[in-house]
């Protein structure tokens, strides 16, 4: 056999000893934490008002921080509790997952921000999935209707606010997130034009987000009338010019689930630039987990974000999917990491501890003096995603 053969052949037999290897923790762990889930959310039920949904904890007032349905994370508590319930097959835990649902069913003609898809397929997307009842998907595709209504052909974009005192025509990178529920409603049973909205709002995202180093900028602000880039800025980063990490998340999900839905290899060569800026940042610490923005110049004194550490391993077990094995062991080993650490006490709840939520130190918006240091509802989602797929892809 030639030398570079025998090599190959050998890194790949080590690769396969170190997955096996990794196996049997990571099926344990992830076991492990979806008993705990359920036990841990049956206690923050009891912190949340009916008609509220839950977004944080005050540790000084020891209590759970709650937002009106119509809240950007509304969808976050019912798709948690839907997963927890694939995993566990608890009654409770179904209970409350469909009175939920019931709750936020309202926000299916919600128009006025881009967050329908977190409020409405995280939870909804969910629910559909698991029990297959006709009446969540037409909610979903009613609601991708509404989504859609938010497309401005000029700019081609769809506009995530309306026009704010310091922007006219915002568009930020979490707005990447909500395209999965207008293409997946047009594969299933929904207009074919939502699928074509979401395809030509990534590609203007393509085009003006993102610097040479692929990490990308915060807010982009548009004429919408003739898609004129008037700035671009951050509303939650540490500046401008900064890689804001829970957007760098953003983005890099993004892209691996446009890849998915539509195999346009423009879409995986975007997400694999993106999970190299990530991966490969002097700033991203050991345990994986990064500070709260990559160019914060007072790091390691910083906050960290939990959060973004949850959405880059979900979206690195699926970008890992699409890649050849030296690659996806790659993007496995980091989430795995990720995963790892924050599943240890440094970012984990003890049981009856932290409101209810599950992970601890998430940052919400640093610069607004909003939800630092704190537990996050969405954090708690995109750390039960991960693990879940892990779980069907890895193990």
């Amino acid at each position: 056999m030639p030398l570079q053969r025998l090599i190959t052949a050998t890194l790949l037999a080590i690769n396969t000893i170190t997955f096996a290897q990794n196996k049997q923790p990571m099926s344990k762990l992830i076991q492990s934490e979806y008993q705990f889930a359920n036990k841990q959310y049956k206690y923050l039920m009891k912190g949340i008002p009916r008609d509220k949904m839950p977004q944080s904890y005050n540790a000084s007032s020891n209590q759970v921080t709650t937002r009106d349905i119509t809240w950007w994370c509304s969808g976050f508590y019912p798709g948690s509790l839907w997963m927890i319930y694939e995993q566990t097959s608890d009654p409770e835990i179904k209970k409350e997952a469909e009175r939920t649902l019931h709750l936020i069913e309202t926000n299916k003609t919600f128009t006025r921000d881009h967050d329908l898809g977190f409020m409405m397929f995280n939870s909804f997307g969910n629910a559909y999935r698991i029990t297959k009842d006709p009446l969540y998907k037409e909610i979903i595709l009613t609601s991708a209707e509404s989504l859609s209504t938010r497309f401005h052909p000029g700019m081609q974009a769809i506009l995530s606010w309306d026009k704010m005192a310091d922007f006219k025509g915002p568009v930020i990178i979490d707005n990447m997130m909500n395209l999965e529920m207008l293409v997946w409603a047009s594969q299933n049973g929904g207009d074919k034009k939502l699928k074509e909205i979401a395809i030509a709002h990534a590609n203007t995202t393509i085009k003006n987000h993102f610097r040479p180093d692929y990490s990308s900028y915060h807010v982009i602000d548009y004429d919408i009338n003739t898609g004129q880039v008037l700035g671009k800025k951050t509303f939650q980063g540490y500046s401008d010019s900064s890689a804001w990490a829970r957007g760098q998340g953003w983005a890099l999900y993004g892209y691996t689930m446009m890849y998915r839905f539509t195999k346009d290899e423009k879409y995986l060569n975007q997400a694999r630039n993106i999970a190299k800026f990530i991966l490969n940042n002097p700033t991203l610490p050991k345990d994986k987990i990064p500070y709260w923005d990559f160019n914060d110049p007072k790091i390691p004194d910083v906050p960290r974000d939990a959060s973004a550490g949850a959405i880059m391993a979900s979206a690195l077990l699926e970008l890992g999917q699409y890649v050849k094995t030296d690659e996806r062991k790659n993007y496995v080993d980091n989430a795995r990491q990720m995963l790892i650490s924050l599943s240890g006490a440094q970012y984990h709840a003890k049981l009856g501890e932290n409101g209810g939520f599950i992970l601890m130190h998430s940052t919400g918006g640093l610069p607004l003096h909003s939800e630092i240091d704190v537990p996050l509802i969405y954090a708690d989602y995109y750390y039960m995603e991960a693990l879940k797929r892990y779980k069907d892809w890895y193990l």
